[in-house]
């Protein structure tokens, strides 16, 4: 999957690359639920370095294959996530210099300016994740690291915020929106850039002891999280309203599935919140509440990928962009609902059907239903594999 990237711009380079890197550091997340739910962590709400050699000592062979291949994906991963996302700002540093980025500041495209944030609000992810999983005692100050980690997510949100100031600003006051060319759900990317930024800054409000710095997260998290909501409600009725009277555009058909992802990250924000309100306030939310959200989430999930595939399959979209020779960058659109739908799926069962009584951990249905997810991801990882191989091998 590592090939040797072009060092000058690209004629055909477009800020939808970004999701090159975005999807390699979903799939990181996804080896990542391995040690989160396979793995034993009583002394923290998610694994540690020391829960895996611990493990590593007295677990089962199983439990040993499944941390040495956690680690060995989280690693390999993470290492093509920063390699593409350096690609990606290089090539981004050459294309604002080009009559190209100005045109795209004055079209519907605009908005694809948001990949930036939204993969580095998942750089900063992955960051914590390499932390956990090969630092050790990171745990023993992790209360520093959070206001740290705020902060960072901050700045990535005042850069999505600059540039949704930009394109609000211009449409609104000047006009100029075409709405027959809105005919896809890509405007929904800026409502997936605000869900990532609000997802990471939740994480505090889960794992902090610190009244204050939950406080911070769980403001801080609402305003993105709300941002999204009130993006992505505004954008599915406008990109719909323009598929049905149109049909959908075969080239950016893919982003019937960026629901997929946008509801993972709002999910995992939900839950995030509801343990801080719980633990610190004192709340008593949780219980039925939260596997019902998981499940409603899910199911809408489902939905909107039917409702894609129907759309992708009548277009030939697959023999075209993925298994056949034609490129598009935003065939990248494809992996992360993968990515999204993994975690989910983990989530549903661990945080959901098992913590709540109504499954067996490690039981032959708990397997199933993993089995799902395995699938799933290991799917995902042929797509990047083939995805990288067509437009980056020479």
């Amino acid at each position: 999957m590592f090939y040797r990237l072009p060092k000058d711009t690209n004629s055909d380079w477009s800020p939808t690359y970004f999701l090159a890197a975005l999807g390699a550091g979903g799939l990181a997340v996804t080896f990542f639920m391995w040690l989160m739910f396979w793995l034993p962590h009583p002394d923290a709400p998610v694994p540690l370095f020391e829960d895996a050699i611990d493990a590593l000592k007295s677990g089962g062979l199983i439990s040993k294959i499944a941390i040495v291949g956690a680690w060995a994906g989280i690693g390999f991963f993470s290492l093509l996530h920063i390699q593409l996302l350096a690609w990606n700002l290089r090539q981004f540093s050459q294309f604002r210099k080009t009559p190209a980025y100005q045109q795209l500041r004055n079209s519907n495209s605009e908005t694809q300016l948001l990949a930036g944030p939204l993969t580095l609000a998942m750089t900063i992810n992955v960051g914590f994740i390499l932390g956990l999983t090969f630092v050790p005692a990171l745990w023993s100050v992790v209360e520093w690291l959070f206001p740290i980690a705020l902060l960072a997510f901050l700045l990535v949100g005042a850069w999505a915020l600059a540039l949704l100031r930009d394109f609000w600003g211009r449409v609104l006051v000047g006009g100029g929106f075409d709405c027959v060319k809105n005919n896809n759900l890509g405007q929904l990317l800026p409502a997936f850039a605000t869900a990532m930024i609000a997802v990471g800054l939740a994480a505090p409000a889960a794992m902090s002891q610190n009244t204050v710095t939950v406080t911070f997260s769980l403001v801080l998290s609402s305003f993105f999280m709300v941002t999204a909501f009130v993006i992505g409600a505004i954008q599915i009725v406008l990109g719909f309203r323009a598929m049905l009277e149109q049909g959908a555009d075969p080239s950016t058909a893919p982003t019937l599935w960026i629901i997929v992802p946008i509801l993972t990250t709002l999910t995992i924000t939900l839950l995030r919140q509801t343990h801080g309100f719980h633990v610190h306030f004192e709340s008593g939310a949780g219980g039925v509440a939260v596997l019902g959200m998981l499940t409603y989430f899910l199911c809408a999930q489902l939905v909107f990928g039917l409702l894609g595939w129907v759309v992708l399959a009548r277009y030939g979209y697959f023999a075209r962009f993925v298994t056949g020779t034609e490129k598009s960058a935003g065939a990248y659109a494809l992996v992360c609902p993968g990515v999204g739908l993994v975690v989910m799926i983990q989530f549903f069962i661990n945080a959901g059907l098992v913590s709540f009584g109504a499954l067996e951990r490690f039981s032959v249905a708990y397997w199933c239903l993993t089995g799902v997810a395995l699938i799933l991801q290991f799917t995902t990882i042929w797509l990047v594999y083939r995805l990288n191989r067509l437009h980056f091998k020479k």
